[in-house]
């Protein structure tokens, strides 16, 4: 378990030179986790960053949500209210509607959620989405044809996975391939909060399956898609340069957490929210006040974890050495552009980050929702 001290953080935030809240706290020493670099021998980034934004990449999205690169240029995103994914090129921002995916049924959080691309992308086309039906959230994949007419580009979806709990609240829905090429899912415990602490529940869990949607060999626990447990509310999975994940997750009402994630790990929900005494749950790297934060989608950038924050309107730069933070949490951007969502590595030293103004909880002016172009470091 990480150590118990933290730095805690003062002073305000300005939107270009960054400045870290009094809302957050650090972990001064690492978690274990599966990679075996030892965090001396890394290299550590400066403790401030900065944040530019380029450009705006898209104006008059409807609650975007998943958002996936695409190797030949241009970026997937999914509409969570409206079930359907469109390409935006990310040179001119145009968009060009893929099609609807059958099956989604909106309604509060749930919807159209996470994206993600086949790892053998290249040459199967297959596009993956997690999104909420009328009896579950699910992970789905299609085939997308651009030779096809607007509109009818997603072939029929193939259910990978289902029978992850739904609910009006706590869905889950980030999905992700990582270095090993299999499926990461974060899940949601739909407001039962006891699903997370059931291992043979796929609520409130970091979820690890094979592309076609089996639980992935080497898993903790015998048979089971289950990789870590005792979540609230996972929205963000990315892997830093030594291949370790992270992952976001949303508190209640005290604390939200940036956590390194171990397998068979348990992170504490309900009995903990944030930072705890009791040895058998996994300290997290970073947590915040849940006004600060509310945190969705996170990307790894310049040595750094990236986290969009949704109700604390900001994104925080979480700068590492091993799986703890190497310096006090740094917040940009704060109020700008109101509610942000995802965070996608654009390579190098750039970021897309999407707005999430129409999602019902925030304030759109016009031209949201957007798609930014960031470069940080």
């Amino acid at each position: 378990m990480l150590a118990a001290s933290a730095l805690l953080v003062t002073g305000g935030c300005s939107a270009d030179a960054g400045g870290s809240s009094g809302g957050a706290s650090a972990s001064a020493a690492a978690s274990g986790t599966a990679a075996q670099v030892s965090p001396s021998a890394e290299e550590t980034p400066p403790a401030k960053g900065t944040v530019t934004v380029v450009r705006t990449v898209a104006e008059g999205l409807n609650t975007p949500w998943g958002l996936a690169p695409l190797p030949e240029g241009g970026l997937l995103v999914a509409s969570r209210d409206e079930g359907t994914i469109t390409r935006v090129d990310s040179e001119t921002g145009k968009k060009t509607e893929l099609g609807e995916v059958p099956g989604v049924s909106a309604a509060g959080e749930g919807g159209l959620l996470g994206l993600a691309l086949s790892p053998d992308y290249a040459s199967d086309h297959m596009v993956y989405a997690y999104f909420t039906s009328a009896s579950d959230n699910r992970v789905v994949r299609m085939i997308y044809d651009p030779a096809r007419p607007a509109g009818d580009q997603l072939g029929a979806p193939d259910t990978v996975f289902k029978g992850i709990p739904k609910g009006m609240i706590h869905n889950g829905g980030r999905i992700a391939f990582g270095p090993d090429r299999l499926l990461y899912v974060g899940t949601g415990e739909s407001g039962d909060r006891g699903l997370a602490q059931d291992k043979k529940s796929l609520g409130g869990k970091i979820l690890r399956l094979t592309p076609e949607g089996d639980p992935a060999a080497g898993n903790p626990f015998p048979d089971s898609a289950v990789y870590s447990y005792g979540h609230r509310n996972v929205q963000g999975l990315a892997w830093d340069s030594k291949q370790r994940l992270f992952a976001a997750e949303f508190g209640q009402d005290t604390w939200d957490e940036l956590n390194a994630i171990a397998p068979g790990a348990d992170y504490g929900w309900p009995t903990a929210e944030g930072r705890s005494e009791d040895t058998r749950f996994r300290n997290p790297t970073a947590q915040w006040h849940t006004a600060d934060a509310s945190p969705s989608g996170i990307a790894y950038a310049e040595g750094s974890i990236w986290m969009a924050g949704l109700r604390g309107q900001r994104l925080w730069r979480v700068p590492l050495k091993g799986t703890a933070a190497s310096a006090d949490p740094q917040a940009f951007l704060e109020g700008d552009y109101g509610r942000l969502r995802t965070v996608v590595s654009a390579g190098g030293d750039k970021l897309w980050v999407t707005t999430s103004n129409t999602d019902g909880r925030g304030d759109p002016k016009s031209g949201d929702d957007r798609i930014l172009e960031l470069k940080v470091s």
